[in-house]
């Protein structure tokens, strides 16, 4: 009974709608109505400014360590299953039940569950990911590739049950990230504005 708790409790803190509450709350604007209209980090940032997407990243990110540690708090082992209540807050963050079961793109809150399970890999994990929006300067290619090697990563750890979860995020990632690749492949993805990719995209331009 107290772990099916924990799972109802981690979906419901990931269906928290930090974009659009935050957006809503202090900015008077709905996030879903500009840029990529996603309710996540990066279209945040877009619509709502560097203080508003920052404060949606620390809540999406603190979603996914909150729902992933309520095993913790109720004493529950072994320690895997900070993992799979997590995947709860990621599903509640993807299907969110306050906003008809819509949401974004869970990367921040994965995050999350990343550093409840083991801030070390958190730290590698956060590694991966800025560096490759410094080298390609898209976010969306930083989340899917950077899932990729995140996963193999965890192989050096020797923790089947992170390296099945990561694999798993990994493809729902590619999943949720469908219409980026498509316009990776037709280079007309957007990017953040700064970076080597920009940088190179500038140059080829003539800019």
């Amino acid at each position: 009974m107290t772990l099916a708790l924990c799972f109802v409790l981690a979906y419901l803190i990931g269906s928290i709608p930090s974009g659009v509450w935050v957006g809503s709350a202090f900015f008077h604007k709905d996030i879903r109505a500009g840029g990529s209209h996603n309710i996540g980090t990066t279209n945040a940032y877009r619509v709502l400014g560097p203080i508003g997407g920052t404060v949606v990243l620390a809540m999406d990110i603190l979603k996914g360590t909150l729902g992933a540690s309520l095993p913790m708090m109720f004493g529950i082992s072994p320690h895997w299953w900070v993992l799979l209540v997590g995947l709860a807050a990621v599903f509640g963050h993807t299907f969110s039940i306050f906003i008809g079961f819509k949401g974004g793109k869970a990367v921040a809150t994965s995050a999350g569950i990343c550093l409840a399970y083991s801030p070390v890999f958190f730290l590698f994990a956060c590694a991966v990911f800025i560096s490759l929006v410094l080298l390609t300067s898209m976010v969306s290619v930083a989340s899917t590739l950077g899932m990729a090697i995140v996963t193999i990563g965890s192989l050096f750890m020797h923790d089947w049950p992170l390296t099945v979860v990561c694999a798993g995020i990994w493809v729902l990632f590619m999943i949720r990230h469908k219409d980026n690749l498509a316009r990776i492949r037709a280079g007309k993805e957007n990017m953040v504005p700064f970076g080597l990719g920009l940088y190179l995209r500038r140059r080829k331009a003539g800019k």
